[in-house]
């Protein structure tokens, strides 16, 4: 049974850091692309950052480019979102999530199948 499981979230001064942690079960990682998404009250959700079974390349969105970092451990069958600089409006429910194995994605929601529970990320002072 595939699951993924989120941790990490919390709440942080504005400027401050988290890291947001996937830990996948039923299956390895090694062939799944990985995104991290988000969804704040009354939006849609949105691709924050993906990273792909292949050869590691990454996508981040252009709001959090220079502030996040994806990086996989496969040996830890885990996917982390490093969150610098954080800003209020980073504020939102994360969710980290996987398409069937060996698919190339353009970090869209509706390209993953399965899915976390999400993890809580509140940016406030």
């Amino acid at each position: 049974q595939v699951q993924l499981v989120e941790s990490g979230g919390g709440l942080v001064q504005p400027g401050g850091s988290l890291r947001l942690s996937c830990a996948a079960s039923g299956f390895t990682l090694d062939y799944y692309a990985i995104g991290w998404f988000r969804q704040a009250p009354g939006k849609e959700r949105e691709g924050v950052s993906c990273i792909s079974s292949s050869d590691g390349s990454t996508y981040y969105a252009d709001s959090v480019k220079g502030r996040f970092t994806i990086s996989r451990d496969n040996a830890k069958n885990t996917v982390y979102l490093q969150m610098n600089s954080l800003k209020p409006e980073d504020t939102a429910v994360y969710y980290c999530a996987a398409p069937l194995p060996y698919i190339a994605t353009m970090c869209r929601a509706e390209e993953y199948d399965y899915w976390g529970q999400g993890t809580q990320v509140t940016v406030s002072s």
